[in-house]
């Protein structure tokens, strides 16, 4: 008769078996496995390119009427550029939004096909066209991107440089009021010129440092709000059921006020006071919540704006070109209504199916290929083709407060919804002027129009949510298999 079991020494599970207990087998817990994103990236990518391609021949063909085989390497070279990305997504970023990168790649291709058929219009072909200079420009901007991508990997390291990103912000407003640094091109002191002076007074090159200052600046309000927002949203006295601020806590939006209006008085340019003030009112009111801070912005902006167009000319001549622009007298005047009538005109003769890529008369409407590109489209594409490009902008600011709203940490949060409605308020500016529907600004529309600086300022946004998005989604998450 065999007596009891020895007792035995049962070792202590190690991490490895703990982990497969938890985590292994059916009906366990385990790890969500990620959805294979950069797959999906790539065919978009490829659709993409496809259709920047076709717009590119299509225009050729209804300009032309041929086909010249000299502008598709640099479109080959942008397809490059944009597929080296996704590579360089696969290994930094591998858990990013798949939509961002194709939707900006898609954009950025049908506005060059664009400025590229201006081009053959004003007869402005080779290296000294604009659709080539738009090629280089976003050549430059998809390897800074890229650069961010690299050195940023994580996105809470800016918040550490929130007040140095204040002081870059100021600087790079102020930067174009220094003598012999600042340019003033069509009435407004908002860009620097970038190398010798020729003997007429130009310069090689051109840059507006506001576009880089609106992304500084969108990382200090989310670092400031983070730390401020208690003070800013628990206390003051209620007025007509809604909370007002305490006087004292008004300090930062009179300083964001006062900031907006000497952009307005001092660079002459109202969709950058507008942009910047839009932005801190909106990242306030997402931070705290109340509503007061959207009525107390909105009522010193408009009574600003109101003020400075009955002391500020060239804010009357916007305002007037704005509430009559058919009147023949505004229409003739120098700074009047001529370039907003044209465009009007130039959207009503496309339609609801546009006359065509490279069939219309887009050249007509002054600074075409820039300020009124979305009129441009308008022609050529019709209201469908607006439309499809609209649908383009939304999805690209959903998927960015998609982002933001998944997001654990407060900075990451105010920063993705900073950063998305930056596209948005600025597509927003750009075709309500078009439309008068407000004012008409300085402003381009984001990834398509014409110059250097918004086309960088807007891909390093692009980096910056994809950044965002990989650490969000990167985040452990534990679901139940049934």
């Amino acid at each position: 008769m065999s007596g009891p079991s020895p007792l035995v020494a049962t070792p202590p599970p190690t991490v490895g078996s703990e982990r497969r207990r938890l985590f292994g087998g059916a009906g366990r817990l385990r790890l969500r496995v990620p959805a294979k994103l950069r797959n999906l990236e790539l065919l978009l990518l490829i659709f993409a390119v496809a259709i920047m391609a076709a717009a590119v021949l299509l225009v050729q063909l209804g300009a032309l009427g041929a086909v010249d085989a000299s502008f598709f390497p640099f479109v080959g070279g942008l397809a490059l550029l944009a597929v080296v990305m996704h590579v360089v997504l696969r290994v930094v970023a591998s858990e990013a939004d798949p939509f961002i990168l194709p939707i900006a790649t898609l954009l950025n291709g049908i506005g060059i096909a664009m400025i590229y058929r201006i081009d053959i219009a004003q007869h402005r072909l080779g290296w000294q066209s604009s659709g080539i200079r738009q090629m280089v420009w976003t050549a430059i901007a998809m390897v800074v991107a890229l650069i961010v991508l690299v050195v940023i990997r994580n996105h809470r390291v800016l918040q550490r440089y929130r007040y140095i990103a204040m002081f870059v912000g100021i600087g790079l407003l102020l930067l174009p009021l220094i003598p012999g640094v600042g340019l003033q091109i069509n009435g407004a002191r908002a860009w620097i010129g970038i190398g010798a002076r020729r003997a007429d007074g130009t310069v090689p090159l051109s840059f507006q440092p506001g576009e880089l200052a609106k992304i500084a600046l969108a990382v200090f309000f989310a670092g400031y709000l983070v730390t401020a927002r208690d003070s800013l949203s628990l206390v003051g006295r209620r007025f007509l059921g809604i909370r007002f601020p305490r006087v004292r806590d008004l300090g930062p939006i009179l300083v964001i006020w006062l900031a907006a209006m000497a952009v307005l008085v001092l660079q002459r340019d109202l969709g950058i006071s507008l942009l910047y003030f839009g932005l801190f009112l909106v990242m306030i009111y997402v931070a705290t919540g109340r509503l007061s801070w959207v009525i107390l912005g909105m009522t010193l902006f408009v009574g600003g704006a109101v003020a400075a167009s009955q002391l500020l000319g060239y804010v009357a001549n916007r305002f007037g070109a704005w509430l009559d622009a058919f009147n023949n007298d505004i229409y003739h005047r120098v700074g009047g209504s001529y370039q907003l009538v044209q465009g009007i005109f130039g959207m009503s003769g496309g339609g609801l199916t546009g006359s065509g890529l490279g069939l219309g008369s887009p050249n007509i409407v002054p600074f075409a290929a820039s300020d009124f590109i979305v009129a441009s489209l308008g022609e050529e594409l019709g209201l469908t083709g607006l439309f499809a490009i609209l649908a383009l902008f939304l999805l690209f600011v959903s998927r960015g407060f998609r982002i933001a709203f998944a997001g654990q940490d407060d900075f990451g949060r105010l920063l993705g919804v900073g950063l998305a409605f930056i596209i948005a308020l600025q597509v927003f500016i750009v075709i309500g002027g078009i439309t008068r529907v407000i004012p008409l600004t300085g402003l381009t529309t984001p990834f398509m129009a014409a110059g250097g600086s918004s086309l960088v300022a807007n891909w390093i946004i692009v980096a910056l949510l994809l950044r965002l998005s990989d650490t969000v989604r990167a985040q452990p998450r534990i679901v139940v298999e049934s």
